[in-house]
């Protein structure tokens, strides 16, 4: 009887491939950058194309150098939404440069120095962030109120404002809520002095309100955090960790002291709040992939985020409480581990007739 060997193993197949990841993240991002991108104009929509071509082109640039095949790495949607993530962190109004800086942090920092795409240990587009606020704080923190498309800068001046610096936007320039709740803090001012300087409720979930791409429409990146929920892009859990602790953290101190902590709404409907929860933390490479784990890590970013706003001395803490946690997650993933089915939680092996600790008989 003749015998067919095989030519090759079973494969399992799945639609969850990185292009469709990525072209999925995308699509959820979609809705909050273009609404962004109206409300502040020519400017923001030359600083975020310029910000996305270059991180491609810095993604081909170091595929060539290392003598990587470019066309499936360079093509797979990781460096474009790398950029597209930088880009939403960015002040609108931000000269070109700022972004081609961010960019060529994220992709040739953080990601190719590191081996490439689910080599890095830390978020690029946060490493990027980081970086940028701390040797750019100026440009990093200026701010223009959304005054919309065809009301805002035209399209000749909008290219004056990204490529050659102009600075005819002082009339509507303002501050970001968390700036202005920092700011009013530092000089004595109490909470209840506050609020009523800042935007509506209404104002913050739509998006009209000064701010990054993925700082003012709360409402449309929390939608585009639940595609990523519906497709299983993402799993709830690192988000409801970090929307939990945070909303926690605020309401018991601001229970405690209201004139002095601002209150759960103000953390969850200001700054980069619901980019991170549903688009920066659940960061495949960056964060644990056990549901414990996952946990541990998401309790750690919201609490971060928490006492970075209220006692550091940046007004926005997201970035620097994802680098920390990002950190710490090879050291979740080593001592944080489901048990491996015959051994203990320890890693030994089970004796015959010896089931494992709260296992069932």
């Amino acid at each position: 009887m003749t015998m067919h060997m095989p030519v090759a193993g079973p494969h399992t197949h799945t639609l969850f491939t990185v292009s469709r990841t990525m072209l999925t993240v995308v699509a959820a991002l979609t809705p909050a950058t273009a609404f962004g991108l109206y409300e502040f104009g020519w400017p923001a929509i030359f600083l975020f194309l310029t910000t996305v071509i270059s991180a491609w082109l810095f993604e081909v640039a170091c595929l060539w150098i290392a003598k990587k095949p470019i066309w499936p790495f360079a093509t797979d949607g990781s460096a474009i939404l790398s950029g597209w993530l930088v880009a939403m962190t960015l002040p609108p109004y931000a000269p070109w440069w700022v972004g081609t800086i961010g960019a060529f942090i994220a992709i040739v920092i953080a990601k190719q120095l590191f081996g490439g795409l689910g080599q890095n240990l830390f978020n690029p587009a946060m490493v990027a962030r980081a970086m940028l606020v701390v040797a750019l704080p100026v440009q990093m923190t200026t701010w223009v109120a959304p005054v919309g498309l065809f009301e805002g800068p035209s399209f000749l001046h909008g290219l004056s404002i990204t490529f050659l610096g102009s600075q005819e936007f002082d009339a509507v320039s303002s501050a970001s809520t968390l700036s202005h709740i920092k700011s009013q803090i530092g000089a004595g001012a109490t909470m209840g002095e506050i609020v009523p300087q800042l935007a509506d409720l209404k104002s913050r979930l739509i998006g009209l309100v000064p701010g990054s791409l993925g700082e003012t429409s709360t409402v449309l990146v929390a939608l585009g955090g639940l595609l990523l929920l519906v497709t299983r892009i993402i799993t709830p859990t690192i988000p409801l960790a970090v929307l939990g602790t945070l909303t926690a953290l605020s309401a018991i101190c601001s229970f405690f002291a209201p004139d002095r902590f601002a209150p759960p709404i103000l953390h969850l409907t200001s700054g980069s709040t619901m980019l991170c929860a549903f688009f920066i933390a659940t960061d495949y490479v960056t964060s644990p992939v056990t549901a414990a784990g996952k946990w541990v890590y998401g309790i750690g970013i919201g609490t971060l985020v928490f006492v970075i706003r209220t006692f550091g001395a940046f007004p926005e803490g997201v970035a620097f409480a994802v680098l920390l946690m990002n950190s710490v997650t090879p050291l979740i993933e080593t001592y944080i581990r489901p048990r491996i089915f015959g051994r203990s939680r320890t890693g030994k092996p089970l004796g015959a007739g010896k089931p494992a600790k709260g296992a069932q008989k």
